[in-house]
């Protein structure tokens, strides 16, 4: 009778742990579903295919970066709401200015389109 309890109470401190992991880890997830996306464009407004778009997490000071796509656009997920980003585009000769996802904006997923001009 003795280990049947110890073993009850094993599982119910195995169940009972378990919880406020799990509880964790789907409140990490949700807090980082916020994502990004927008198109680089020349001065002219035409779609640039393979330019570099870089996002900095102005916390960590984390970069990341992508190459846009043949109709210009780019795409970053992941994204911690409680965090500013900056954003910024490069393609040859060419850089657009910096533009920020602050974490004032509500937006789940946001929309920043980048202008490249001459550097």
């Amino acid at each position: 009778m003795c280990r049947l309890m110890l073993a009850v109470a094993a599982i119910a401190l195995m169940c009972a742990s378990g919880a406020p992991a799990g509880f964790a880890q789907s409140k990490k997830a949700e807090k980082n579903n916020r994502s990004v996306q927008g198109t680089v464009t020349t001065p002219e407004d035409v779609p640039v295919n393979g330019a570099v778009v870089q996002i900095k997490n102005t916390k960590s000071l984390q970069i990341r970066s992508f190459f846009t796509q043949e109709n210009g656009t780019y795409y970053f997920h992941g994204l911690n709401p409680d965090v500013d980003y900056e954003l910024k585009a490069t393609y040859q000769d060419l850089a657009s200015g910096t533009k920020t996802l602050s974490s004032f904006d509500s937006r789940n997923n946001a929309i920043i389109n980048l202008r490249l001009n001459k550097k």
